[in-house]
């Protein structure tokens, strides 16, 4: 028998996910989330991961301990087979669900923009494993350049005698140079972390390598950083990044990618074992299979009112909705999200008072990005912010956004002792339990080669 009280399923445990079962805490509701994952993940801080900044429990939180401040809810982990629109029920790899209305809230995919071979060769950052993977991958290029069995007495720059390095210029050259694809707030953020972590910790770690040799290149298709930012912060973020060390190539629009690097339209190509995919996001491809309508960039077309045309009982937010804002789409960041979520929550909440839903209004609380130590840039509302202020902004702004005081407390530790001792503990290459058997991980026992974990 069909219970009186109305069940809401929320698909996804993201910041829209989350913030939309927030909002319904308080309503006669038996409210149910499903997540492929028993954790929420704090993305705006996961290329600090891969950076090897902090580690990687340092940004998750077991969904169930939220989930214990809303009582009402149920958690499942469970991966979304299909949904059937009509019937209104969810197929998972578990049980059968079915649901009077349904926000869903699944993240993002990363979009390649169809250049062929990104998806086999280059590294996204779009999930945990990804930026474990990532992490993983830089320490094994640099312990692969630096074979063990090279040892030789040639002082070093610290007077002690230091490894031989790999004995091939061009393979060399290829390990210790990373290209970064996407000049947004994700890639510029790595880049800096990057850039800081082979200018600091690594020339103690390997003083055979050379200061000019690692190489970091960030390459944006448009002509300047920061897409939609004030042309200030985008040229006060690329002239940063240039004084850390980082080669900012605008205009670079990449061709294609292979295990040998990425080529660029101009002709050019650059060697590399190492490139980073930041350069944009997409609704997971399961959407358009289940029947959803879909807009530019692989998202979700939805009403005004974050609701699906001819099912107003599903609700899509966050990275794979795409709304409209001033004429442009929202972009896949966490404020939106959070809106979104709560948004929806609301609505909802008017459809069961018997009440129309209200079209979604974007509050813009602005943007930030951090470049390095001291360096970020912040906009607030109509006001700009660079340097050492919005380096401070961006530190509070992203530690009371974190979930759970233990988080915060040892994220707060693990920057501190970054920046007064130069130090990053986490360079460490830890078995992982996800391992993607493509081309890009170096084969096990290669020429000199150091088998990926």
């Amino acid at each position: 028998m069909k219970s009186s009280i109305p069940s809401v399923v929320i698909v996804g445990a993201g910041f829209g996910g989350l913030w939309a079962s927030g909002r319904l805490k308080s309503a006669a509701l038996q409210v149910t989330i499903l997540d492929r994952q028993n954790y929420h993940t704090f993305f705006p801080l996961l290329y600090q991961v891969a950076a090897a900044e902090i580690e990687p429990e340092e940004i998750a939180y077991p969904v169930r301990s939220i989930r214990q401040k809303t009582s009402h809810a149920r958690f499942f982990v469970a991966e979304v087979r299909r949904i059937d629109l009509q019937a209104r029920r969810i197929l998972t790899d578990g049980p059968e669900l079915p649901y009077d209305y349904l926000i869903l809230a699944p993240g993002s995919v990363p979009h390649f923009f169809g250049v062929p071979g990104a998806a086999d060769f280059a590294f996204p950052l779009r999930t945990m494993d990804d930026g474990i993977e990532l992490r993983n991958h830089i320490l094994s290029c640099f312990e692969r350049a630096v074979p063990i069995g090279g040892i030789q007495p040639v002082a070093g720059r610290l007077g002690h005698p230091s490894a031989v390095r790999e004995p091939d210029p061009a393979e060399s050259r290829s390990l210790l140079t990373f290209a970064i694809v996407g000049g947004g707030p994700t890639g510029v953020e790595f880049a800096g972390a990057l850039a800081e972590l082979i200018h600091g910790p690594f020339r103690t770690d390997y003083p055979s390598i050379q200061d000019g040799d690692p190489h970091v290149l960030l390459l944006e298709a448009a002509n300047g950083l920061l897409p939609g930012q004030p042309a200030n912060l985008a040229r006060y973020a690329a002239d940063r990044l240039r004084s850390r060390g980082v080669a900012v190539r605008l205009g670079a629009v990449v061709s294609k990618i292979d295990e040998r690097g990425v080529g660029l339209k101009d002709g050019s190509f650059v060697p590399s074992r190492t490139v980073v995919w930041t350069a944009g996001v997409s609704g997971p491809p399961a959407l358009e299979q289940w029947g959803l309508p879909m807009a530019k960039g692989g998202r979700v077309a939805v009403r005004p009112t974050l609701q699906v045309p001819d099912h107003p009982e599903v609700y899509v937010v966050g990275d794979c909705a795409h709304v409209e804002h001033e004429g442009r789409p929202l972009p896949g960041v966490a404020p939106v999200a959070m809106q979104e979520g709560e948004w929806a929550a609301e609505n909802i909440r008017r459809q069961i008072a018997g009440e129309d839903p209200v079209p979604f209004m974007y509050r813009d609380l602005g943007t930030m990005a951090v470049i390095g130590r001291n360096a970020a840039v912040a906009r607030i509302g109509k006001r700009s912010f660079t340097g050492f202020t919005a380096w401070v902004m961006w530190l509070v702004v992203h530690l009371m956004r974190l979930i759970g005081f233990r988080n915060r407390l040892v994220v707060l530790s693990s920057w501190a002792w970054d920046y007064f001792f130069f130090d990053r503990v986490v360079r460490l290459i830890l078995p992982s339990t996800h391992r993607r058997d493509s081309a890009r991980a170096f084969k096990p026992g290669s020429p000199g080669g150091a088998q990926e974990t």
